[in-house]
């Protein structure tokens, strides 16, 4: 909840109009209860939620209590939400409208460890475990809890402009905007790492020698193995192609430098493997629906690190 919060109290320093704050928050719960959360922090909220009235945006924080919710909880978003502009939710909060029907035939995400439980409870639901957030009409769904402020800071775009969501992000120390389909983890961390020390070292050499030769032939000979062996141990132990491997490593790599570096394209493509931008563009775009020079305009960090031209 915190997260969100933070974000849209801070509009008020940057929408240029003193008298009128751009958003105005109220927690509410049963009862208008406090609430302990799972951390141990105490949440008194503003209102019972039978006060309420509708917001123009609707936020549903997460958190392990979700699994055992208060079914007056979920009747109140059954009946309310579908009368709200925007309804928000972060991290296991996906589940509560899971619960109440909302996201019936709606794509949605959650965090990446509850993506496969929600799918399989929720079989109405097309659950994308791979984005941070996901946006399908009036509903936007997040991951974890970082995630959260990242739709926020989208929606604050959305309201008040680029402007506004970037002196935001510079306020809070956090990425301006990372795009929804961004994934929630790294290829390293999502990928398995395989049991045989042959290929588990071929997946090391490929991460630390993205310009290199990394066609299937290639690694299958460092390996020690056929081609057709290579190929087939890969995606057991590993969960996916090589070339599959190679493709993310490569595009993460290039994400990172555009985010991190001053290079230019043509460097952080012949750096990553691509060769050439051309070969690069079209990769982000197969994968994130977005070029380099987009990728890197709005998701430079709030440091501001200008470009090489080059």
């Amino acid at each position: 909840m915190a997260g969100p919060v933070d974000v849209f109290s801070a509009a008020a320093r940057f929408t240029g109009n003193a008298s009128a704050l751009p958003y105005v928050v109220r927690t509410a719960s049963l009862g208008g209860e406090t609430v302990r959360s799972a951390g141990g922090l105490r949440l008194v909220p503003d209102l019972d939620l039978a006060d309420v009235e509708d917001p123009d945006l609707l936020l549903v924080p997460g958190g392990p209590g979700v699994g055992d919710a208060d079914s007056r909880l979920v009747t109140w978003l059954r009946e309310r939400a579908p009368h709200v502009k925007r309804v928000v939710s972060v991290c296991t909060g996906t589940y509560l409208l899971a619960e109440a029907g909302l996201l019936d035939g709606r794509r949605a995400t959650t965090h990446w460890e509850s993506c496969d439980y929600l799918a399989s409870r929720y079989p109405r639901i097309q659950v994308d475990p791979v984005p941070i957030f996901v946006r399908d009409g009036s509903i936007s769904t997040s991951a974890g809890v970082t995630a959260g402020v990242d739709l926020a800071i989208a929606l604050v775009e959305e309201d008040f402009g680029r402007a506004v969501a970037h002196e935001i992000a510079r306020l809070l120390v956090v990425y301006v905007r990372r795009p929804g389909n961004q994934a929630q983890f790294s290829v390293q961390l999502s990928a398995q790492i395989a049991r045989s020390d042959p290929l588990r070292e071929v997946q090391y050499w490929a991460a630390a020698n993205l310009a290199s030769d990394l066609s299937v032939p290639a690694m299958a000979q460092r390996a020690g193995l056929s081609t057709r062996q290579f190929a087939r141990a890969f995606a057991e132990q590993v969960g996916m192609t090589p070339g599959r491997y190679v493709d993310l490593i490569r595009l993460e790599a290039a994400q990172r430098m555009l985010t991190d570096t001053r290079d230019g394209v043509v460097r952080i493509a012949r750096c990553c493997g691509y060769g050439t931008p051309e070969a690069m563009r079209l990769a982000f775009m197969r994968e994130l629906d977005v070029s380099p020079t987009e990728y890197r305009r709005t998701c430079a960090k709030s440091s501001m690190l200008a470009p090489d031209p080059r």
